[in-house]
């Protein structure tokens, strides 16, 4: 099993207190996903969804993310620093193991986020293959859209790379 890894950093007109808000409450999650993926929140219900992360919070979901198959999707958030990162990892879906560190920094007009992932599929050479062929693609084109969505709802900070950001590194 090959462990693959996407890092992506994107930088955004919004103080780092509010960009901490708005990713720590997983009701967000919808809205920064593509549409096609027929992303979906099962439990608890939303009115009873915490509106922050804290470790040992288990959020489920139903995805389609490939080939508009849908799966469980089961991650605990494992590692808070409060107002500067957080880790969900998969205990349930896709991917034998999934790992994703959400870190925010305050840089002038506003905050940077970085999002580092490191996964892996299940099957050996055969999910080797389709991470080359599929998945990197699509976890990348994922990024992007998230990257749109949050550059329409909050503003980018233009200069310094901040559009260019996404990077995969597999291996």
């Amino acid at each position: 099993m090959s462990v693959h890894r996407f890092n992506t950093t994107h930088r955004l007109a919004l103080p780092t207190d509010e960009a901490w808000r708005f990713f720590s409450d997983p009701r967000n999650l919808e809205r920064i996903t593509p549409p096609e993926m027929g992303f979906t929140i099962t439990s608890p219900p939303p009115g009873e969804m915490p509106d922050e992360v804290y470790p040992g919070l288990i959020v489920t979901y139903r995805v389609r993310p490939l080939l508009n198959v849908p799966v469980t999707w089961v991650t605990e958030i494992t590692s808070v620093v409060e107002g500067e990162r957080f880790v969900d990892e998969q205990r349930a879906g896709p991917y034998a193991m999934w790992h994703h560190e959400h870190h925010f920094a305050s840089i002038p007009g506003g905050t940077e986020m970085r999002d580092i992932v490191h996964y892996a599929l299940p099957g050996g050479p055969i999910g080797d293959l389709v991470n080359h062929y599929v998945v990197a693609r699509r976890v990348a084109e994922i990024f992007a859209h998230r990257r749109l969505v949050l550059d329409r709802l909050f503003g980018a900070i233009d200069g310094g790379g901040a559009t260019p950001g996404i990077r995969a590194v597999a291996g």
